[in-house]
């Protein structure tokens, strides 16, 4: 296919008299080349950078002679032509202007300045924002943006990236940009003068590499967005990590900006922020993203937990096949029998905080659901949470086991939910942590990125990716448990949820009243990773509950 395409632009360059234009860019006052300038079409995706001795060459073959062809780098007039102008010279220099600083008379007065950090944080290794030249070069010469908003005028100090793994046979050439907001995507850059980084490993530094722009002095207030641009062809790959559910920014060349809502490169500043200043809005988006403290960053309880053994425990693990699935579990401790239900796209060692102490007092039974962790669903049905109720009984069954308790977190403690439901003279007593009745129980800024989520598994329609694609459906679709319907369990329940958790408090709140043997607790700055980030109160609590 490669060869057909560049054969394809051989011919298309002949047919239109070879319009591969070559040229220099210069400074126009200083006579000297510009390195690295980004040379395209305004609204494209196609375009070029040039060398360190500021040569290029663009293909304009098959444009529009009406298109414009852009150049804009920072210190310097942006430059704009015509395809048609552009194309008359087959070698030409082009001459950039250098803005003129308006340097403006300055009142120093006293401030307040106080430190802050905002942004993306993660230094996660599973969830990676890949920067590759060995694949399409537009998507390597593209850029990537986070946004943030200042209340407050503040400084920047650092822009910090977070770097998850680094190989590359030359230092890599990367330029930092920050961008004005309108309509709520990047649109001026701001910078007077250039800001370029050849970056080598030892330059990162515990996962993180640190530039200092103090003596920019760039001063920021409201929205703007920070972005990064990789310059120059490298033999390697680096890998910046990033969030889930954030949103980022990313375009190719002079193309329009396209919002991204999966995920977000780990990108974060250091800012003095003026607290003497006029506050032109609440600081609450400083961060730059609407999902700030929603989704936590979980990287270090994921390698915790793999390191844990849980999930993976060859003498004590074992299956129980059941119609189109093998359900794998395993026991701990004895005593009354406890099921551990984990969550969404979750396994057994989530639990791995919870299994050595809730095991000392009770004979502790954790599966992974089917689809998830060890547990294969060869069936090409949509899973329910009924499914699932239905799956843990059968194992009690198998394991002799007449009544048990559950614990199960946000999609386990809806499976146990469905359980009590359907089996309550095997139930005796249910913990559900950070679960829901309904979808519309969820926050809807959640909500969207699921959706935006599943969007995107369907217009890639990847069969390797079709349980994942079940298991976005599962939470948009269910549960639907209605408020009669909770109003039936009779068995005692303690509800469970963070304050700020991904689940409504007040849907939390409705749960529990509807329940008639209901308990509630409310956990104070938390989210929706009980197990992981508040795990010796979740601990005692099960064990007070249970023991009652």
């Amino acid at each position: 296919m490669k060869k057909f395409n560049a054969f394809f632009f051989l011919l298309a360059a002949c047919s239109f008299n070879a319009q591969v234009i070559s040229g220099t860019v210069m400074s126009n006052n200083e006579n000297q080349p510009v390195p690295y300038v980004k040379i395209g079409i305004e609204k494209e995706n196609i375009g070029t950078v040039s060398d360190g001795a500021g040569s290029f060459s663009i293909d304009l073959s098959g444009l529009d002679a009406s298109r414009k062809l852009r150049i804009e780098v920072p210190g310097y007039e942006p430059y704009a032509e015509t395809v048609q102008n552009f194309r008359k010279q087959s070698r030409q220099q082009i001459f950039l202007k250098e803005k003129v600083k308006d340097i403006k008379e300055v009142n120093i007065k006293i401030k307040k300045l106080v430190d802050k950090n905002w942004g993306v944080n993660t230094k996660t290794k599973s969830v990676l924002y890949s920067v590759n030249p060995k694949f399409r070069k537009e998507d390597f010469l593209g850029e990537t943006a986070l946004e943030f908003n200042a209340g407050k005028r503040s400084k920047i100090k650092n822009i910090n990236l977070n770097i998850a793994s680094y190989t590359s046979d030359k230092p890599v050439l990367m330029r930092y940009s920050i961008y004005t907001e309108k309509n709520g995507f990047p649109d001026k850059n701001i910078l007077e003068e250039e800001i370029t980084v050849e970056l080598t490993e030892d330059m990162i530094k515990d996962g993180t590499y640190a530039l200092d722009v103090n003596e920019h002095n760039i001063w920021v207030q409201g929205k703007f967005f920070i972005g990064i641009q990789f310059l120059k062809e490298f033999e390697g790959k680096v890998n910046i990590s990033a969030a889930l559910f954030r949103t980022g920014f990313i375009r190719k060349f002079y193309g329009d900006w396209q919002k991204i809502t999966l995920a977000a490169p780990a990108i974060n500043i250091d800012v003095k922020v003026d607290k003497s200043a006029k506050n032109i809005k609440d600081e609450v988006a400083a961060s730059g993203d609407d999902l700030e403290g929603l989704i936590s960053d979980i990287s270090q309880y994921n390698k915790e937990s793999e390191d844990s053994g849980y999930g993976k425990n060859k003498s004590l693990g074992n299956y129980i096949e059941l119609k189109d699935t093998k359900l794998y579990y395993e026991i701990y401790g004895e005593g009354e029998p406890l099921f551990l239900l984990h969550g969404n796209s979750g396994s057994i060692k989530d639990f791995y905080q919870q299994i050595p102490i809730l095991s000392k007092h009770f004979k502790v039974i954790v599966s992974d659901t089917r689809g998830q962790g060890k547990s294969a669903d060869t069936s090409h049905k949509e899973f329910t949470y009924i499914q699932f109720a239905e799956d843990i009984k059968a194992l009690a069954d198998k394991l002799g086991l007449n009544k048990i308790n559950i614990a199960g977190w946000s999609d386990g403690g809806i499976t146990g939910l469905e359980f009590a439901l359907k089996y309550p003279k095997n139930l005796n007593k249910l913990i559900v942590i950070g679960a829901n009745a309904s979808p519309e129980g969820v926050d809807e800024r959640l909500i969207s990125h699921m959706k935006t989520q599943l969007l995107v598994l369907n217009v890639e329609n990847k069969p390797e990716k079709f349980n994942e694609r079940r298991l976005v459906t599962i939470m948009l679709k269910e549960p639907h448990i209605s408020r009669k319907e909770l109003s039936k369990i009779e068995n005692p329940v303690l509800v469970i949820a963070g304050d700020k958790d991904v689940i409504k408090q007040d849907h939390t709140e409705m749960m529990a009243k509807q329940i008639p043997h209901a308990e509630l607790k409310i956990y104070k700055n938390a989210t929706h990773m009980i197990p992981f980030e508040n795990a010796d109160e979740l601990n005692a609590d099960i064990l007070k509950f249970l023991e009652k």
